[in-house]
């Protein structure tokens, strides 16, 4: 995306704390080159290891008009909290690239795996942090981003690779610009018995149980940003989470913190508590129920339990 969109957006700049090959952020399209004392007309921004130098410096270029923005891994947000907070209370338009989001990150680690780092950056007012599902929600979110006029954006990408949920069977991408929206749904006329709710690397998960679950009446629910859902309107909040179907469940591979308020009560959530682990990804998520079994487990456990 980057590399489509810079070419016709000529402020666009920006780089990563050293990490552009594992962020995916290098502009490489003919004549984009590296900024340096020697070439002020590159495109690419090598900040070195230094994430809150790098926030301060985006800001400052956002306060020059330029579009900037940066990458690194999402773990070390915390080193950048204080330049993405001033981002927000400037109300700079800089997009902060965040990859490697979850325990996905496999034999790296815990001190690699963010946990809290979702709900931290989700408390910033005024950020709008976003975890697209697959590559056309990708796509969407730097539309979106690249709309924000006074507005910073996370922008929050997986490191594995995901499927592209096939959008001639399920709802469009477009969805997204409401920050959450039904991706698949129960029957038409029929109210669904539970709601799936997920975000990132989670969303083709609770697609693949919805085709399990499809006769019992399962909605998913794709919501990328809280921010931009709260913005919507009560119809269509309601549209989307009706709240008579108290049968919830959220997914994501982040901690708890906060789901409660789209759950409620009655539902439930498959998130992380503890600081993950380190070992190969399918293990990872065997130990701590990201997979169909286990969700399809939790999901007909909640349905019985609002029936009986």
């Amino acid at each position: 995306m980057l590399n489509a969109i810079a070419p016709r957006v000529p402020m666009l700049i920006g780089g990563a704390a050293d990490l552009s090959p594992s962020t995916k952020t290098n502009l490489t399209f003919e004549g984009a080159g590296a900024f340096e004392a020697c070439n002020h007309a590159g495109r690419n921004m090598h900040f070195g290891v230094r994430e809150h130098a790098m926030g301060s410096i985006a800001n400052g270029m956002a306060l020059s008009y330029l579009r900037p923005y940066t990458a690194t891994f999402l773990v070390f947000a915390d080193y950048m909290r204080t330049s993405i907070r001033l981002a927000s209370i400037m109300e700079v338009p800089v997009v902060f690239v965040f990859t490697h989001d979850s325990i996905g990150v496999g034999e790296d680690g815990p001190t690699h795996q963010p946990i809290e780092h979702l709900a931290t950056l989700r408390a910033i007012p005024g950020l709008d942090t976003i975890r697209p599902g697959d590559a056309n929600e990708s796509t969407v979110a730097w539309k979106v981003a690249l709309s924000h006029t006074r507005e910073p954006t996370a922008l929050i990408l997986s490191r594995q690779a995901l499927p592209t949920i096939d959008r001639s069977k399920y709802a469009s991408a477009d969805g997204l610009q409401e920050g959450a929206y039904i991706l698949a749904d129960a029957k038409e006329g029929v109210d669904p018995e539970i709601i799936l709710i997920a975000t990132g690397s989670e969303v083709s998960l609770a697609v693949a149980v919805h085709e399990q679950l499809a006769a019992d009446g399962v909605r998913v629910v794709s919501m990328p940003s809280w921010y931009l859902f709260e913005k919507q309107g009560r119809a269509y909040r309601e549209q989307v989470l009706p709240p008579h179907v108290k049968t919830r469940l959220a997914i994501e591979q982040a901690g708890s913190l906060g789901w409660d308020r789209y759950v409620g009560a009655g539902g439930a959530t498959i998130t992380m508590s503890t600081f993950g682990a380190s070992a190969p990804l399918a293990k990872l998520q065997q130990k701590f129920g990201f997979t169909q079994g286990n969700v399809l487990k939790v999901a007909r456990q909640l349905m019985e339990a609002h029936t009986s």
